[in-house]
């Protein structure tokens, strides 16, 4: 699936993922290849994703690795899933 995070700063990251685990307002929640189409509100925390996707040039300092997947951390933004595209959009 294609995911693409985008801040008010810049897109920082666009490409493949196996997985993208975001902070809902109801809690922490999972979306993999082919899951029902989806729109929510994030609150504060962790957007995490596996795989390998372009992270823009001179944002690479806002990642972290944990347990092999890449964690971009999060004040609150909104994610929508739908045909295998996840677009997280964050502050």
């Amino acid at each position: 699936m294609y995911l693409e995070i985008v801040t008010p700063e810049a897109s920082l990251v666009s490409g493949e993922v196996e997985s993208v685990t975001v902070p809902g307002v109801e809690g922490e929640f999972q979306m993999l290849n082919n899951h029902a189409p989806i729109v929510s509100v994030l609150a504060e925390g962790k957007v995490k994703f596996s795989g390998n996707p372009t992270i823009a040039e001179g944002f690479e300092n806002k990642f972290t690795k944990e347990d092999g997947k890449w964690v971009l951390k999060i004040t609150s933004g909104t994610v929508e899933m739908n045909n295998n595209n996840v677009i997280v959009l964050a502050d």
